[in-house]
């Protein structure tokens, strides 16, 4: 019988090198083995050092979690994080980006990226001989949905069949948990206001890779969304770049504010998740969020236990 820590290592020998643009860039199998090595990281069960390799940061959108658990990442990996904001850097003043991507190759041993079009991620993959990671697109938060399923993991052990309902806005972090649901047998439910849905290309994508009978259901009631739920998750209403649309969007969303009534529709063991930051009173009452049923501390930390996995993956440091 091979070990699991063998096990782990092998699975995740063939993402060195690989980007990381979307969660369905890696398998099931793949998927498990990070969140696996994660798991052994966090408790302190395995260490790695990846010999001083150096991460390249390259932000268009503001950040708190995503840049730190990077940053901090790398460290625990014995590497180093460099911040090319565009604005200190030749980037801000209209280098071409496949010029920019091949030279951070010769200097960097991977970049995280996180921009507004997942055009411009998939651009710098191209261009670069290093493995590119998507750090948030407005398509994309794969790894905050790496994070999300890791803290399922944690509450509930096994992650085959459980019922995973996000309420609010049909954005990219609900496009990743659908994704990722599919590959790891979770079944999503998604309930928007009307017009307000994922993307109809991104829910045929995941249901088409659904394995072990999972599903994916789009809904416009929440109440009837959350029933019976293992786990229930919020996001704000108004993402970066959409803030002119706050008083439009605070309208259309009235009765998806997840509120104790709405939780009570959950199963009894339903866990609150929240990928942050949160405004409290409108996607979620503070009562919510403080409550005991929250994970969404744990969720905000795991972001830096599956990076430094996906990092020690894609620079082959098992």
């Amino acid at each position: 019988m091979v070990s699991p820590s063998h096990g782990v290592a092998s699975v995740l020998s063939e993402v060195k090198g690989q980007d990381f643009l979307s969660v369905s860039d890696f398998t099931a199998d793949q998927i498990a083995a990070l969140l696996h090595l994660a798991t052994q990281l966090k408790s302190g069960d395995r260490r790695i050092d990846l010999g001083n390799r150096v991460l390249g940061l390259i932000f268009t959108k503001a950040s708190t979690r995503t840049r730190v658990s990077f940053q901090v990442a790398m460290a625990r990996l014995g590497g180093q994080t460099v911040d090319l904001n565009p604005q200190v850097t030749q980037l801000g003043r209209g280098e071409p980006l496949e010029d920019t991507a091949r030279v951070l190759s010769r200097f960097c041993d991977v970049l995280a990226i996180r921009t507004f079009a997942q055009q411009e991620l998939i651009d710098y993959a191209k261009w670069a001989s290093i493995p590119v990671i998507n750090a948030l697109t407005d398509l994309e938060h794969p790894c905050q949905a790496l994070a999300d399923f890791l803290t399922l993991k944690e509450s509930f052990g096994d992650l085959n069949g459980l019922t995973l309902t996000y309420i609010g806005d049909g954005n990219n972090v609900a496009h990743s948990l659908m994704i990722c649901g599919a590959l790891l047998g979770v079944n999503i439910r998604i309930a928007c206001p009307r017009g307000f849905e994922p993307i109809p290309e991104v829910v045929s994508h995941a249901r088409s890779i659904a394995i072990k009978g999972s599903s994916i259901h789009l809904m416009n009631d929440p109440k009837e969304a959350m029933k019976d739920a293992n786990a229930v998750y919020t996001d704000v209403w108004a993402s970066m770049g959409q803030e002119k649309e706050k008083t439009r969007r605070e309208k259309a969303f009235q009765g998806f504010c997840l509120n104790p009534e709405l939780v009570a529709e959950a199963s009894s063991n339903c866990i609150v998740m929240h990928c942050l930051p949160a405004h409290r009173g409108e996607e979620i009452t503070s009562e919510v969020f403080e409550g005991k049923a929250s994970r969404i501390f744990d969720q905000a930390e795991n972001r830096l236990h599956v990076q430094q996995a996906l990092l020690a993956g894609v620079l082959g440091g098992l």
